[in-house]
């Protein structure tokens, strides 16, 4: 490219990595302004180490039961201290990784933490003091952090913040989480294989608002199993240090106070948008809740200026910041790009799995649709069986005019790597029809989705349908 355009990337976590590199493949000059660690929240504190644990929490809970298999195995210890090391591990790979592909893409990184100066200029404020970087365009690429809640303060020691929770020192006996969400829930059960006794407080009246509430069925199903006590509609208001060093939280349920004693407090509430700090009223720009307003190209009220990831908005997940980030790229570069997903894939990795892509039926309904399901139970699936995971069924939600897919809902096993196939379904505007013609391989897990398509239509072949 002739004049390729000088670009300053705030921000190296999956939206601002990704969008970094793609600039650079399509010809352009790059800065990445990194305040703590290349890769971001995901890569360091959030999906990669979270997903390692629960793998392992996975695995001894497997092996706890593995007499089922007629496999009998003794003396299973845990040591905290080397989990903690090969979770490390992980993250080093992977955040090494991010700094090697930026460095051979001919990226220039800077560690230290950003503010905007003007709609052409960013301040960078490091170890090594202050420097200020010329550009044409800004990429506010920020992320996010946890949200705190009166009374618990996040210190990393009574009260973890999710962070916390992935450097153990050791495993709490009694562990509390506030907040009964898909990060909540899926460190509580962790925890739970892991050996803790878990308690769960939620505000609302059932666990994972906003989702599928047959799927949350099954989830508070295997809670209950689990032996998981799933407190709704509690509110959690403070805690104090007990007499034996143990810690005591308050709740309010019903317009009652009770306490419960525990070892440790995990504080899930959500999370909220980076923008503090940032000089984003430098160049008149506003944020709602914390979030910056973008257009289809992710340019924000400054036409120069673009954000993409948590802090543009719901939702916010890694891999819309990186589509988000390669529409950036693109429009920088003079391309002709928007974002226009048709739908977001939702994954929670909680003990069964849950994954979510395109509308529910409550949503196709006030979409204008006439929604009807076909659904088909694990129980059905050889392979589900031979994997001694039959929890849970695939749901898919079609148009019944014109026989469209528009969402698939799951719980069950491995149900985060088989949502892509519905991902993709609502992305070609394929139908029922056309998921239940394609030749599935058996025994699959896959096969499900095809069965589920099937039952749209009452043609399931392995489930009987009145």
């Amino acid at each position: 490219m002739s004049n390729p355009r000088k670009v300053v990337v705030i921000g190296a976590g999956p939206a601002g990595y990704v969008c970094a590199i793609r600039l650079r493949q399509l010809g352009q000059e790059v800065v990445v302004i990194e305040k703590e660690a290349l890769g971001g929240t995901c890569l360091n504190v959030g999906c990669i180490p979270s997903k390692a644990l629960i793998a392992a929490g996975s695995l001894m809970e497997k092996v706890a039961h593995a007499k089922t298999f007629g496999l009998t195995v003794e003396g299973m210890q845990l040591d905290v201290g080397k989990l903690v090391e090969w979770k490390t591990s992980i993250v080093g790979r992977l955040t090494g990784g991010v700094g090697g592909l930026l460095k051979n893409h001919g990226c220039t990184v800077l560690m230290g933490a950003a503010r905007i100066v003007d709609r052409n200029t960013v301040e960078v404020t490091g170890s090594d003091g202050q420097q200020r970087v010329t550009c044409d365009d800004i990429v506010v690429a920020t992320g996010s952090i946890p949200i705190e809640i009166p009374g618990f303060a996040f210190d990393e020691d009574a009260v973890w913040s999710s962070t916390g929770a992935l450097s153990p020192k050791e495993i709490p006996g009694h562990l509390v989480v506030i907040g009964g969400g898909y990060i909540g829930l899926e460190l509580g059960m962790m925890y739970r294989h892991l050996g803790s006794q878990v308690t769960v407080l939620e505000a609302t009246p059932g666990a994972l608002p906003g989702q599928d509430r047959d799927c949350v069925k099954v989830i508070e199903r295997s809670l209950k199993k689990q032996k998981i006590k799933l407190m709704t509609e509690t509110f959690a208001k403070e805690y104090r240090r007990g007499d034996g060093g143990g810690l005591v939280v308050t709740v309010e349920r019903g317009g009652q106070r009770e306490e419960i004693p525990c070892d440790q407090i995990l504080s899930t509430v959500g999370r909220r948008p980076y923008s503090e700090g940032l000089g984003l009223e430098s160049v008149g720009l506003t944020t709602e809740r914390g979030f910056l307003k973008v257009d289809k190209q992710m340019r924000t009220a400054v036409p120069n200026i673009y954000a993409i990831g948590d802090i543009a908005g719901q939702p916010m997940l890694a891999h819309k910041g990186s589509k988000e980030g390669l529409v950036a790229a693109a429009v920088i570069a003079g391309q002709n790009e928007e974002y226009d997903a048709r739908c977001v894939p939702a994954v929670i990795f909680t003990a069964p799995e849950m994954a979510s892509v395109g509308m529910t039926e409550d949503q196709a309904r006030e979409a204008g649709y006439e929604p009807v399901t076909g659904s088909f139970p694990f129980a059905a699936s050889g392979r589900a069986m031979t994997l001694q995971e039959t929890e849970g069924f695939a749901k898919i939600v079609a148009d019944k005019d014109t026989d469209l897919v528009l969402g698939l809902h799951m719980v069950g096993p491995e149900v985060t790597e088989l949502v892509a196939e519905g991902a993709l379904a609502i992305e070609m505007g394929a139908t029922t029809e056309d998921l239940a013609r394609t030749i599935h391989a058996h025994p699959t897990l896959p096969e499900a989705v095809m069965e589920a398509a099937e039952a749209v239509h009452k043609m399931a072949v392995h489930i009987f349908q009145r």
